[in-house]
Formats: structure tokens, sequence, C-alpha cells
């Protein structure tokens, strides 16, 4: 099983309605998903704006892979998909708050998150815990990076451009897919150096692309907090808010648990999709 996961997450409106006491929803995310919520601290406060992740967590990460790789958990595929996972998923958040910041809101910029030094984004469950957890018990990886904080209140126009904020990421992993499918294209098929078996090269290039396609599609999938969610928000009748609330704040734990429920029952969606994809990717690069 490959299950490869992003961040996801939409925007939780400025304008969504008043609960029954009268106050706005928090604006935030569930755990692994772009967090649109109140500003960041202060710019005086002590380590704000500096890589969050110890160095513990680093050399965890380290020993960790390299005790998959040393008892053959692991193969070379699954090291490659999860070397070009993580830039996938830290192109992703940084894109939605680069867009955000296009709209009016510096809150990620002024938390140093606009950077691509992946210990900015790196988040330890969902980046080192969960996928060790999900390699180890024979399922593939999934994670999600650390949220970017996004204040839909700070957008020129928060309705309507935290629509485009949210869809900013699975359209930058589409960009990316297609930059890695015309290199692929240019360099192992157009020069005709392909071969029955790909360079370390070629197979990076392949599926790099095919990952980035995967995010895209993962994170478009309409259910609370997915970035496709951000669709339904937009045309979401005001009566059906409380509920829809209730579901978001609940919606990355159900989406992950589903996967896991799936899995200790031998039942996977998602590999057969993900190999689908692998498969037309890599022949639409290859004519």
């Amino acid at each position: 099983m490959t299950s490869l996961g992003g961040d996801g997450g939409s925007v939780t409106p400025n304008w969504a309605p008043p609960n029954p006491q009268g106050t706005y929803p928090p604006r935030q995310h569930a755990p692994g998903n772009s967090s649109f919520s109140s500003p960041p601290p202060p710019r005086q406060r002590k380590g704000y704006g500096r890589p969050s992740v110890s160095p513990v967590w680093v050399v965890l990460a380290a020993v960790i892979a390299a005790w998959l790789i040393h008892t053959h958990r692991i193969n070379s595929t699954e090291i490659i998909l999860f070397c070009v996972l993580m830039p996938s998923i830290i192109f992703h958040e940084v894109s939605h708050g680069a867009v955000a910041y296009l709209f009016g809101d510096d809150t990620a910029k002024r938390a140093g998150r606009l950077s691509l030094n992946p210990l900015r984004h790196v988040d330890p469950i969902g980046t080192i815990v969960v996928p060790a957890i999900t390699v180890l018990s024979g399922y593939g990886f999934f994670g999600w990076a650390k949220p970017v904080p996004v204040d839909v209140r700070r957008l020129r126009h928060p309705r309507n451009q935290s629509v485009f904020v949210s869809l900013a990421g699975p359209f930058t992993n589409v960009v990316l897919a297609a930059i890695c499918g015309l290199a692929f294209h240019v360099f192992y098929i157009a020069s005709a150096t392909t071969s029955q078996t790909l360079s370390l090269p070629a197979r990076v290039l392949l599926f790099a692309g095919a990952v980035n396609l995967w995010v895209a599609i993962f994170n478009m999938v309409p259910i609370p907090p997915l970035d496709g969610s951000a669709l339904i928000e937009r045309v979401l009748p005001r009566r059906l808010w409380p509920a829809y609330m209730r579901l978001r704040s609940r919606g990355m734990f159900l989406v992950f648990a589903l996967i896991l429920l799936l899995a200790l029952i031998n039942v996977n969606p998602l590999a057969p999709v993900f190999n689908h994809v692998i498969n037309w990717y890599a022949t639409l690069i290859s004519k």
C-alpha cells in the first residue's frame, strides 16, 4: 500500500454564520492542514519565525530511516516516494501562504513560513511518527506537513480569495507534476535514452511527478478540511453551517482513521487509485 497524504485544508471563511452563542466558529484546521486562524504572536516573541523542530526529531528520523533500510523493510521505490513526497507537501504548504500574502495577509510571512527550509514545515507527528508507523505496519506512507498559518480576515476579499488560497496548494502540485513530466520526456524519451531499466534520476522525475499529481488529487477530495472542501464552503447554505463546522473540526482525524481501519481489514482503496495515477502519468509523458 502506498498512501500519500498532503496537507489538505480549505479556508474557514470569515463570513461563516455565527453559532448559537452568537460567536463565530474558530478559524483553524485539524492537524496536518493549513491553519487559517488568528494572527500569529507578536514579532518580538522569543523564537518566533525560527524553525521549531528540535534536532532530536531530526536525529530520530535519521535513525528510523537507517533502521528501515538496514532491515529491508522499505525498498528503493518507497525511499524515492518518501523523498519526493516531503518537497511536494512543502511546496503545497508554502503556496497557501504565498497566495494569501498576494491577497493581503502576511501572517505566514511574519511566521517565517514562506521558506523552503524543510525544518520550518516538518510536523513531528505527521512527518515522522505517522509515516514511520504506517511503513512499519506495511501500510505505506501517509503523512502531512506543519500547518501554514493564514488569517482570512486579513484578505482583501475574504469570501472569494479564501477559495483561491485553498486551491493554490493542489494547483502548485499539478504545475510541479507537469514540470517533472516535461523534464522526463525531454531527457529520457525525446532523447531516446530510455531502456528497460530506468536510471535513478529518471525514476525520481517519474515518481516526483506522479506523487505531486496524487497529492493534488487527494487534497481535492471535497471532505473537510481537505482543500476540495473550499468549493463546498463557498456555496454551503447558512443553515448547514453548524453541522458542517462540527464535521470540519474532526475531518482529518476521520480521514486518517478510515484509511487505517480499511488497512487493518486488508482493504486498500488508495493503492489501486495511486497505481492508476502512476500508470496514466507514465503513459502520458512517455508518448
